[in-house]
């Protein structure tokens, strides 16, 4: 859990970096392909290239393909289509898709599992919720196939490695992870980008490279990783913590005005969720 913790808070920096320096001003195809390169070009040359067991290898170019790939270029569009609050809601149904994956994969039910995801969607919602405005339903509906992407590439990520263990480090081929990122990445910028907005400022590009090399390369990594040494419904609430830690991040930083005792309300849920799980684990481990 220590590597998921860390990863969502790199992630709430990246929140604020990302709607401070780059939303509306730089191509969001040309800021995933930026940060996917960056990333790729970091494990490259780690990379062990044979003797890994081709389910792995191509299980991890759909991974990444999926989890970072269609997950980011979805999510950067809905911005066109819907207000900040909108997005924020939207996207914390994330922890169902991972449960709920996760059990589709192994043919089973978890009702602790599938509880505790609820309860961490209920502590997003009441930080998150904001009245809706306006026509949102094409933005709804990118953003679902964001949750379920971001979702289905670390379920999946979680059960490859479970599945093929191998006696080389993860660092040795997680390269092929953003390179399935990456040939997503490319086939969109060279249909949707518009190179009229690539990065003007020394500052824009030192965010990119930032969020290269910590939010996406060491971020990705750590959290597959750490995904493999939870349970599924650890995992979940995981995917809702950045919720509470981007708010205060942002409140802290650019002093935006924030709703602080909804932020604890919905937090201290979230912490409830794990409890929940803990709860449910010790249950399913009790002799019948």
């Amino acid at each position: 859990m220590p590597h998921l913790i860390v990863v969502n808070l790199l992630w709430a920096f990246s929140f604020s970096l990302i709607g401070e320096y780059l939303a509306g001003r730089v191509d969001s195809d040309f800021a995933v392909l930026v940060r996917v390169a960056i990333a790729a070009l970091v494990f490259i040359p780690l990379t062990r290239w044979r003797g890994l067991p081709r389910q792995l290898v191509g299980g991890l170019w759909l991974a990444g393909a999926l989890q970072f790939g269609v997950t980011y270029l979805c999510l950067y569009r809905s911005f066109s289509v819907l207000t900040v609050p909108e997005v924020l809601l939207f996207t914390v149904l994330t922890p169902i898709y991972v449960t709920l994956l996760d059990d589709a994969l192994v043919r089973r039910f978890s009702p602790w599992a599938l509880l505790a995801a609820l309860v961490a969607v209920t502590g997003g919602v009441l930080i998150r919720f904001q009245p809706l405005e306006g026509d949102y339903l094409v933005g709804f509906l990118l953003l679902q196939v964001a949750n379920a992407t971001f979702a289905a590439g670390q379920v999946l990520c979680r059960h490859l490695l479970a599945r093929y263990p191998t006696e080389l480090p993860l660092y040795r081929f997680f390269s092929h992870f953003f390179l399935g990122a990456l040939l997503v990445a490319l086939v969109s910028f060279a249909i949707f980008g518009n190179t009229a907005r690539l990065p003007q400022t020394a500052v824009q590009w030192g965010v990119l490279v930032w969020m290269g090399l910590f939010a996406t390369a060491l971020g990705m990594f750590w959290w597959v990783k750490g995904s493999t040494r939870v349970d599924a419904g650890t995992l979940a609430v995981m995917n809702e913590l950045h919720v509470p830690l981007g708010l205060v991040v942002n409140l802290l930083i650019w002093n935006r005005d924030a709703d602080l005792p909804r932020i604890a309300l919905g937090g201290g849920v979230i912490v409830l969720s794990l409890w929940l799980n803990r709860i449910g684990r010790s249950r399913r481990a009790l002799p019948v």
